[in-house]
């Protein structure tokens, strides 16, 4: 998507790996930001080389990243409970951008055939010795053939965002379940921390989408928009490295003050710090 034309919203800086600055413009139709310049996909790999781009190891080394897997592990169960109650018989399920795999392991365990699609060496490893399956492209995948896509935090990363959408439509069965979960710029704390709000993570996050954006992109595939669910940890987490980058230490105190009034203003607003999105096909 071209940034011709497109009004600057704001500029942000790769706080995790490169320092380098970027730009924010809006897209009024979509509602939705876009990252420039974005990187080529010979250069991409460089911006994720980080010991602390946690969801692409298994490390609990610091009182941190414990209690990130410690609400990990509560946020597998409600994933399942929600695939689980979208699809009664359960099937078969594809999760694109499956990390170290713990997902696709809880879903397995409960009875799902599972297909993982992960373009971290690192992170693939780690989820084939517990047993996960995976495919190099979705593009040598058959037509209709899951009953649930996944995309946990993974559509903002994906350079050719139609095409990926057009994709997801392709691959899903008529009566099959797409969740997609995604930061959302329009929260409490994105505006409160502004540049140094640590979902924008320039360049990995391509897009930054708003409830409107969602709608429109996929009914443009014939998609439908059924459900929108909060995921109220990210507010936490995202405030604390929030409060890293703003300040150079995490502050968990008011992070967790941050994290928690965003919360309780969404409330109201609807506008939590990352929503989950449940669709069909039409």
């Amino acid at each position: 998507m071209n940034v011709l034309n497109k009004k600057h919203f704001l500029t942000v800086k790769d706080h995790s790996v490169s320092q380098e600055i970027f730009d924010l413009y809006y897209d009024e139709d979509l509602d939705m930001l876009i990252t420039s310049p974005q990187p080529s996909l010979e250069n991409l790999g460089k911006y994720y080389e980080s010991e602390d781009y946690i969801s692409h190891t298994d490390n609990k080394r610091s009182l941190f990243e414990k209690a990130y897997h410690f609400v990990k592990n509560i946020a597998l169960k409600n994933k399942l409970n929600l695939i689980n109650s979208e699809q009664p018989a359960k099937g078969k399920i594809l999760d694109i951008g499956a990390g170290t795999g713990d997902f696709l392991l809880t879903a397995k365990n409960n009875g799902w055939e599972t297909v993982g699609v992960e373009p971290s060496d690192r992170a693939k490893n780690i989820a084939q010795q517990k047993g996960i399956s995976f495919v190099e492209e979705i593009s040598i995948l058959e037509n209709a053939s899951f009953d649930v896509i996944t995309m946990w935090h993974v559509l903002e990363h994906v350079p050719n965002l139609e095409f990926q959408i057009s994709e997801l439509k392709r691959l899903l069965k008529p009566t099959g379940t797409l969740i997609v979960a995604v930061p959302n710029y329009k929260s409490f704390d994105a505006n409160h921390y502004g540049a140094f709000w640590a979902a924008y993570d320039v360049p990995i996050h391509f897009w930054h989408f708003s409830k409107k954006s969602i709608h429109t992109l996929f009914e443009k595939e014939n998609m439908k928009l059924l459900k929108v669910l909060p995921m109220k940890f990210d507010s936490f987490y995202v405030s604390l490295l929030s409060e890293k980058y703003k300040t150079g230490k995490m502050n968990f105190i008011k992070a967790f003050w941050i994290g928690l009034k965003s919360n309780l203003k969404a409330g109201k607003t609807k506008e939590y710090s990352s929503h989950i999105y449940v669709l069909k096909n039409k």
